[in-house]
């Protein structure tokens, strides 16, 4: 039993560290402050991709450059 509950934990860590990553940013308003999603649109040098940051209202996003994660 215990054995079982050790598994479903660990499966869900693993899945919950997978994130995907976007073609276009989200629209304006539909990202929690500090909420961050990687988009992948091309602006960014080869090997990187756009990590965007949720802001709060007001205030601009943070877009940087960062390295595409590895799979």
């Amino acid at each position: 039993m215990k054995i079982r509950i050790l598994i479903a934990i660990g499966t869900i860590a693993a899945l919950s560290g997978c994130q995907s990553i976007l073609k276009a940013e989200p629209p304006k308003g539909t990202l929690a402050t500090g909420q961050k999603v990687l988009v992948d649109d091309g602006s960014c040098p080869a090997g990187q991709v756009k990590q965007v940051t949720g802001a709060t209202p007001g205030t601009p996003r943070i877009k940087e450059c960062v390295p595409m994660p590895k799979k």
